[in-house]
């Protein structure tokens, strides 16, 4: 029956309840449409032209940002998502190695598709009710991972930064505003800007002239302080992908009284792996882990973690609104989720974490681990045995830095941005030893010797044009 004359169109369709999986699929064929197209005009791992370049696409194809009549859906889709890939550091490209940015799996994106599409809020049972038992569930199964402890726990962050502020909160509310943080100079950025945000003293620096923290080094830093100590590690440093010696700096704290905290935001999912476990031997021994499954766990962003040894050490975090986990209904079995996180509304980001173990499995996870540890030191291998090249170091996990020879600093940073700018490759940067390095962080389990091969060959002829 045709609608009388002026009668407003029907709401568009939703994603969720009976008829949302029929309203979806025909839409995921332009998506995925769309995101072939996109790559195939891309044709590398990064759009050639540099940000100018990319902005006056995405302008012409966006046009009017609120357009008074609406294209539909397919148009939108058709237009929007293309302009994205097309515009795309695409981290699945071989060549497209410069950050802990890793290539989601299928899977895991999928399960990410069906979390957006019923779209539970996490601070409340009422909007969560699987969701919120599933979290449950996968936070204490991972923290057990990590702790041989009656009730581990872990809380669920949008990934390294918020799961360090949290560390360092909890410490605080453990031992009060005159906490002293200390780290490492090779620490992510995010801990001594967490203390900031947090009223902190100003955090410690120990210099790391090895990348890593030196105990003696520590020794010396603890021995001069007072008070309360929450020492940082890292397992996984940004620059070169390092891990602090944890056992010696666990002894160390437990000697000087210090809390210990490590950020594995990087390196955590070592542990997964039968090969390379033993390189986090002592992290069991920290009082919280910062852990991200969007690095070497093949996420979607966001997928972090802090784990704990004692679900009590959150209480700190708890907080009361009537509306969201009143005191009788608490008292009547519905579950309190506010507590679970500084954040109120937040996704269900549980859910492909729990699909991901589920399909691969630990033996599947370690096989991934395993197969990009490896890529990495053949990388090493080749730079090592080539004339024109100098390796820094044999990589830790799967960041290896090199630099072409002979080349100066400012030589360097004009070759990683030419490269970037062509689109032919995305290398990152780091100092070390004073001096300018490349760096290629290999995150993608399907990247091959001939894509390493492809790699060394680029920057060889790159280097010396």
């Amino acid at each position: 029956m045709t609608p009388p004359p002026g009668t407003p169109p029907p709401p568009p369709p939703l994603a969720g309840g009976r008829g949302g999986a029929d309203a979806l699929r025909p839409l995921l064929d332009t998506v995925l449409d769309a995101l072939r197209s996109g790559a195939a005009e891309r044709a590398g791992p990064l759009p050639a032209g540099g940000p100018a370049a990319v902005t006056a696409r995405v302008t012409d194809a966006l046009g009017d940002v609120l357009p008074t009549r609406g294209a539909g859906d397919h148009e939108a889709l058709r237009t929007l998502v293309h302009t994205l890939a097309a515009g795309a550091a695409d981290p699945a490209d071989p060549l497209c190695a410069a950050h802990l940015h890793c290539p989601p799996l299928a899977v895991a994106v999928a399960a990410d598709l069906a979390a957006a599409a019923l779209n539970p809020s996490m601070d409340s049972w009422d909007q969560a009710p699987a969701a919120s038992t599933l979290e449950a569930l996968l936070t204490r199964a991972l923290a057990a991972e990590y702790y041989d402890t009656p009730h581990p726990d872990a809380l669920v962050t949008t990934g390294g930064t918020e799961a360090n502020q949290l560390a360092l909160l909890l410490a605080r509310e453990r031992h009060g505003p005159r906490l002293t943080v200390v780290h490492g100079a090779s620490a992510h950025h995010s801990v001594p800007r967490s203390a900031w945000l947090l009223g902190l003293p100003p955090t410690v620096t120990v210099p790391t002239p090895a990348g890593v923290l030196d105990p003696a080094r520590l020794a010396e830093a603890l021995t001069r302080l007072d008070g309360p100590i929450l020492v940082t590690a890292t397992a996984g440093t940004t620059d070169a992908g390092l891990i602090d010696p944890l056992e010696p700096l666990a002894d160390l704290c437990r000697h000087h009284g210090a809390d210990l905290h490590v950020d594995a935001a990087y390196g955590g999912l070592l542990r997964l792996s039968p090969h390379h476990r033993h390189q986090l031997t002592g992290l069991s021994r920290a009082q919280s882990i910062t852990l991200d499954l969007h690095k070497l766990g093949w996420q979607p962003v966001a997928a972090g973690l802090l784990a704990v040894p004692d679900t009590r050490l959150l209480a700190p975090l708890g907080h009361q609104a009537d509306y969201l986990n009143a005191t009788d209904d608490t008292e009547a079995g519905l579950p309190d989720l506010l507590g679970r996180s500084l954040r109120t509304t937040r996704r269900p980001d549980i859910l492909k974490i729990a699909v991901t173990l589920r399909s691969l499995g630990r033996d599947g996870l370690a096989r991934l681990i395993d197969g990009t540890c490896a890529a990495a030191h053949h990388l090493a291998e080749l730079l090592d045995a080539h004339p024109g090249f100098e390796l820094h170091a044999h990589p830790t996990i799967s960041t290896v830095l090199f630099r072409p020879t002979p080349m100066d600093d400012e030589q360097l940073a004009g070759l990683r941005r030419t490269l970037l700018l062509d689109g032919a490759a995305v290398l990152g940067r780091a100092t070390a030893d004073g001096r300018l390095w490349l760096k290629a962080t290999l995150l993608n389990p399907h990247t091959t010797a001939g894509d390493l091969d492809t790699l060394v060959t680029l920057l060889e002829g790159s280097a010396h044009r």
